[in-house]
């Protein structure tokens, strides 16, 4: 029989990994919109693209806050331990983030020379912070090298190919959430073009994830007895069945000009992948010997905060739909951030 301690922690656990998904699925278009600056270079088009997100990227982001202040108050273990193993990355995503959001508000001010450079401030900063979380995924899933409990590996053990093809993947699976968002949020030609990416895109990222897919399950001994062994393969066999249902239904709502449908499908993709990565991990803090339990804060800690979350995760929920019920509808040209 488990003890409070253990569910508690295994609660925490699932908040901490929700409010990741959440951050995903919800800031991944936000950083997409960014990215697609490369390739739109009308600023009449990036004004609308940026007034399509403007309103709700600081919502979005609310949720990667949620997951750090978790992980750091319910798993201080886990918490010193990842951290130093990914300080470069972590720190590179955050300048990223901040000179992203700077730019939010520059850009439409700047004239002349200005407005390229706040327009390259906010591309880049949305690319090199989805490559980090890439890295991130790629370093916490290859395993970091603890010895008596504290990082004893070196300043870049978190680069190696398999986390630099998921920095990748991590990329151009955000731009295709953008894409999908655009689809949704846009019409005319900016609409149709967002169209055209997105069946490239689909196609790319289709792709990376077959090859991280097929990549996890050998980085470690756990991740392949969870995917292939009894009773672990009856959760992961439906795993790219889904993923190719999933596939066709982009493809279909992409071909039959269908408004929401590539967006909704793209974030399934997204929420498989995570399914995923949850069933390699389980029941890791730290791969590949730090579990979710030994990692745990102790039992008076969880129980206090626990109350505290039950308050604000429905608030942050309530104004995250709120904001996106306000600002519903086509983003109309010379309308929103100014």
């Amino acid at each position: 029989m488990w003890d409070l301690h253990a569910v508690l922690s295994l609660v925490w656990a699932g908040l901490i990994a929700f409010g990741v998904l959440a951050y995903v699925v919800l800031d991944g278009f936000d950083l997409g919109v960014g990215i697609l600056f490369l390739i739109e270079r009308e600023r009449y088009d990036r004004d609308v693209m940026v007034n399509s997100v403007a309103p709700v990227w600081d919502g979005n982001e609310t949720w990667l806050v949620f997951g750090g202040v978790g992980l750091y108050a319910m798993f201080p273990l886990g918490y010193s331990v990842i951290l130093p193993a990914l300080y470069p990355v972590l720190i590179a995503m955050l300048l990223a983030l901040i000179l992203r959001g700077v730019s939010f508000e520059f850009r439409f001010r700047a004239t002349g020379a200005g407005q390229f450079w706040w327009d390259a401030a906010f591309c880049g900063g949305s690319t090199v912070a989805a490559f980090a979380q890439g890295l991130v995924l790629g370093g916490l899933l290859q395993g970091i090298h603890v010895v008596n409990d504290a990082y004893a590996g070196g300043w870049w053990d978190w680069l190696t190919p398999f986390t630099v093809v998921c920095g990748i993947a991590v990329v151009i699976g955000y731009t295709l959430l953008g894409s999908c968002w655009l689809i949704w949020r846009t019409e005319g030609a900016l609409q149709h073009r967002n169209r055209l990416y997105a069946g490239r895109l689909a196609a790319v990222t289709l792709a990376l994830m077959v090859v991280v897919s097929l990549a996890t399950p050998f980085l470690h001994p756990q991740y392949s007895r969870r995917w292939f062994s009894w009773p672990g393969i009856l959760l992961t066999s439906p795993v790219p069945v889904l993923v190719a249902a999933i596939g066709l239904m982009l493809r279909r709502g992409l071909r039959q000009n269908h408004q929401w449908t590539p967006l909704l499908c793209a974030e399934l993709w997204f929420a498989l992948c995570f399914a995923g990565l949850g069933i390699s991990l389980y029941p890791l803090m730290v791969p590949p010997d730090i579990t979710i339990y030994q990692a745990a804060a102790p039992l008076l800690s969880q129980t206090f905060l626990i109350a505290g979350a039950a308050v604000i995760i429905p608030i942050i929920l309530a104004y995250n739909a709120y904001a996106y019920w306000i600002f519903r509808g086509k983003v109309q040209p010379g309308t929103g951030y100014h």
